[in-house]
């Protein structure tokens, strides 16, 4: 008998003691199965659906009211009558022309934003930049032999020639005019025909040209410190009358032609 009563007595304080909540489930997920299943029944029923709410121990009081969505369409139009909306509106484009909207008469009814408006008109196609002279097809189509020729004597009227005009009178500066001392000289590039001291010699030269951005800034500075006939600076060491590796046959060259 003695040892009945302890059993007696554990088992009187187990039925006593609070149920402990089961802590693998986690706060307010205890009817997330019966929610989705009330809210997949009011989706084919057109009825509003609550968002469940979790509720805590930290929840306050009033806040917990659930919110609801409006229903979902079931008049919404079919894919079927979508692409046969859509296959009309093309089919009575012509290009040139507007292009139908889409009708939005009969996405007014069914709950659903209008779909896209399809372009107002079709841009214009511009080929102005694309030259079709040597189509033959396309050309014949709108020349004929009387209107090219036409077209080419036309030309031939608005041809002119510029005739060579005196070098104008550079202002502003005391340096000499190179193109002048290239057109006035005749002697080719390397000719000697002017005495040079033999302390001019071709190294010297390349160092002192070196400080010239251009060889026409070395040949104006060596007209302008008495050159062709004077070599003061040593930049024509071989006595041709040009500075460094300056060359007066491309201004020769322009002119002659």
């Amino acid at each position: 008998m003695r040892a009945i009563y302890p059993t007696l007595i554990m088992g009187f304080l187990a039925a006593c003691s609070p149920s402990i909540p089961d802590s693998g489930a986690g706060v307010g997920f205890d009817n997330s199965t019966d929610a989705q299943l009330a809210r997949e029944a009011a989706l084919n029923t057109g009825q509003p659906v609550a968002l469940p709410t979790v509720i805590s121990g930290e929840t306050p009081l009033g806040a917990a009211q659930p919110t609801v969505l409006p229903p979902a369409s079931t008049s919404a139009s079919s894919s079927d009558d979508i692409a046969a909306e859509t296959a009309a509106a093309l089919a009575s484009m012509t290009p040139g022309s507007s292009a139908p909207s889409v009708s939005s008469a009969s996405s007014a009814g069914s709950g659903q934003a209008p779909l896209a408006t399809v372009a107002s008109s079709l841009p214009p196609v511009d080929t102005a930049s694309i030259s079709d002279e040597n189509d033959f097809a396309a050309v014949s189509s709108r020349q004929t032999i009387e209107s090219d020729a036409a077209r080419i004597a036309q030309n031939k009227a608005q041809y002119e020639v510029v005739t060579p005009t005196a070098l104008p009178t550079r202002s502003g500066t005391s340096q000499p005019n190179i193109v002048d001392f290239a057109l006035s000289s005749d002697n080719p590039q390397g000719n000697r025909i002017y005495s040079r001291s033999g302390f001019n010699s071709a190294a010297k030269a390349a160092r002192n040209c070196a400080k010239f951005a251009s060889p026409d800034l070395a040949q104006s500075t060596f007209l302008s410190k008495g050159g062709p006939q004077k070599d003061r600076q040593g930049l024509d060491p071989d006595g041709d009358g040009y500075a460094c590796t300056w060359d007066p046959a491309p201004f020769r060259q322009a002119v002659s032609n």
